[in-house]
């Protein structure tokens, strides 16, 4: 069962840290070669495709994780990666409501650019700080759980 709760635990991570780095990628690609409305369109379906990936690759860290958790001594490192995981999640959940307001913003700003382009410059300012934020998080989480393993 212990491999079990590894191999899950694991696939969860390569989904989640694959996904967060495909999103940063595809983010540049599509600046680089979309027009706006193009981007507004690829954005708004992949968002509404990779959330169900996000979400299973969520409960794999979290469920086996918090068994695999449950099996050594409470500690400091345990307390930390709980906070780290409940920081991450709500995190995501910010990142997935701001996407959306920032879709509905972009699709405005189509059709009333000069009303509504410093709102979005500072929405994609927002984006990138809580992308740099879910990043960090994961990175500190990883981390920690080694910690965690190793102890």
């Amino acid at each position: 069962m212990h491999a079990v709760l590894i191999g899950a635990l694991v696939l969860g991570t390569a989904i989640w840290v694959g996904g967060f780095v495909m999103i940063i990628v595809l983010s540049r690609a599509s600046r680089a070669v979309l027009q706006t409305a193009d981007r507004v369109a690829l954005f708004r379906g992949f968002g509404r495709g990779y959330l169900p990936v996000a979400g299973v690759a969520m409960v794999l860290i979290v469920l086996p994780g918090g068994v695999l958790l449950g099996q050594r001594p409470w500690d400091g490192l345990a307390t930390t990666l709980v906070i780290l995981v409940a920081c991450t999640a709500a995190a995501t959940a910010v990142g997935v409501v701001q996407a959306r307001a920032m879709t509905r913003l972009r699709k405005a700003a189509l059709k009333a650019p000069d009303d509504l382009d410093r709102r979005v410059r500072r929405g994609a300012q927002r984006a990138l700080v809580l992308r740099a934020t879910i990043g960090v998080l994961t990175v500190a989480m990883y981390v920690v759980a080694i910690a965690c393993a190793v102890t």
